[in-house]
Formats: C-alpha cells, sequence, structure tokens
C-alpha cells in the first residue's frame, strides 16, 4: 500500500509518498508557498508519481497537514500539524520525548509517549518573534540570505540582547544596535538567541529528553547549539526537518483503515 502526505505551510507546501510494505519513502519534494495552494500541491503531488512511477489509482489514501490544509480538497482528509510532526519524528526517532518545530508562522513543543502519542504540547501562533518569519525578516533587512545569516552568527563572541518580544519592536532594536557600532555577527547570534528563549518559555516543562528539532528552521547552522544552550541538553536536529510534517501524514494515511483517515 502506498500513501501519499501533504503539509502545506505557511512557506512551503511540502509531499511525501510511503510506502507501507517497504517502509520507505519512495518520494519527496516541496515548493514555496503560494496563493494556488491546491494547485502547487497538485503540482507537487504528481512530479512525485512520475518520479516513482505510479500512477493515482496506486495511492491509497492522502492526508493533507499545516496551516493550508483545508484547501488541499483532493485529500482524504485533514489531520492537525501536532500529530503529524509526532508521527514524523517518532518515525524517524522512536526515542523522541520532545519535538520543537520552529516553521514560519508559527512554533510548537510537543511533548511524547512512548509509541509516539501525543502527551501535551504548546504552540505559538500569535507573534512572529519565534518563528522563521522573524529570521526571514531580519535577512531582508540585512540584504542577505538565510545561509548568511547562520554563518555569521557562528562568528559571535558575544551575542547582543534583544530584549523586546514583538517582531516589530525587535526590528527596532536590531537597527539601534547596528547603528550604535554593534558588531554584525553578534546582532545576528542575538536575533537567533532571542527565537530560542521564546521557545524555552513556551516549552516551560514540556521539554524531556531526547528532543528532536524540525521545521524549516532546523536547517540553519547554529539555531539547534542555541537551543541547546538555552535548554540545557542535547538537541538533535531530525532527518530531513522540513519533511517531518508530510511525512506523519502520509503514517496516518497508511495508519488508517484501507489507508483512509
Amino acid at each position: 500500500m502506498i500513501c501519499a502526505g501533504i503539509d502545506a505551510g505557511s512557506r512551503a507546501i511540502k509531499a511525501v509518498l510511503f510506502d507501507t510494505a517497504s517502509r520507505k519513502v519512495l518520494a519527496s519534494g516541496l515548493a514555496a508557498q503560494g496563493v494556488a495552494q491546491e494547485r502547487l500541491a497538485e503540482d507537487i503531488f504528481d512530479k512525485l508519481l512520475k518520479d516513482a512511477a505510479l500512477g493515482r489509482p496506486r495511492i491509497s489514501g492522502v492526508v493533507a497537514t499545516g496551516y493550508g490544509r483545508h484547501a488541499i480538497r483532493f485529500a482524504d482528509t485533514t489531520v492537525t500539524e501536532i500529530t503529524c510532526h509526532a508521527r514524523g519524528v517518532h518515525w524517524l526517532a522512536p526515542d523522541a520525548r520532545t519535538v520543537i518545530e520552529i516553521g514560519g508562522q508559527d512554533s510548537k513543543v510537543i511533548s511524547l509517549e512512548d509509541g509516539g502519542r501525543v502527551r501535551d504540547f504548546a504552540m505559538n501562533d500569535r507573534c512572529a518573534a519565534g518563528t522563521g518569519c522573524f529570521l526571514e525578516m531580519v535577512a531582508a533587512r540585512l540584504e542577505m540570505s538565510w545561509e548568511k545569516l547562520a554563518e555569521l552568527g557562528r562568528q559571535s563572541g558575544n551575542p547582543a540582547l534583544i530584549s523586546n518580544i514583538c517582531a516589530v519592536f525587535a526590528e527596532t532594536e536590531i537597527i539601534g544596535l547596528l547603528a550604535d557600532g554593534r558588531p554584525l555577527p553578534d546582532v545576528v547570534a542575538g536575533v537567533q538567541n532571542a527565537i530560542v528563549t521564546r521557545i524555552a518559555s513556551l516549552a516551560g516543562r514540556l521539554i524531556s529528553p531526547p528532543v528532536y528539532f524540525t521545521g524549516g528552521v532546523a536547517l540553519l547552522p547554529g539555531m539547534a547549539r542555541a537551543l541547546e544552550e538555552i535548554l540545557a541538553c542535547p538537541v538533535h536536529v531530525a532527518p530531513r526537518p522540513q519533511y517531518t510534517g508530510a511525512l506523519g501524514a502520509a503514517l496516518a494515511a497508511a495508519a488508517a483503515p484501507q489507508g483512509i483517515v
């Protein structure tokens, strides 16, 4: 049985084809999010089918998750991203007890029980300051890529303190620090620390190792290390962290009767 998972995130749409017989991912892909979410999702889905030499009749179930999941009308059903990230990370790392997901629009801390079931979770979806959107804003203001931003952060020896909890006011604070002559690497490291500090505040008592970091922001070098320092425990970056939600959606489809939730 082959199932599909589609994660319609705020910044990118990700898709996965999963073969239940071999317990392997057959194909995966992503595209930047846009206005025509369903068309973008169908384009990715069709490309994955082509790459795997499969036709649509071979797909037993399709589950959509993420910010734009309700726009994916060709999916059989939808499942929350909390459940899907938990499933996806547990399949990749069965020892995981905490999942930290920092996406473009929100961030989540998910506490797992044995078997990967969700015990509790906390979610920030009201402020950009603890999300990838904040990093995008800073990168745009500094006229550099995310990769360059991460490289600069690693060069810091004395991270600046970004005290504002609002992304808009934090941007003003960043401009002020640069105008005062604060080295750019220290300002960038301060931004990274500000994000993980908000995650730590969000997490409360939910953190229990092993901790796995997922979402697009997990791809940035330095963010996992910053989380380790603020949480005082090791933080592992999940394999292919952008795809854990889509993988979890495919697994949800595979776990349902006849592959359809």
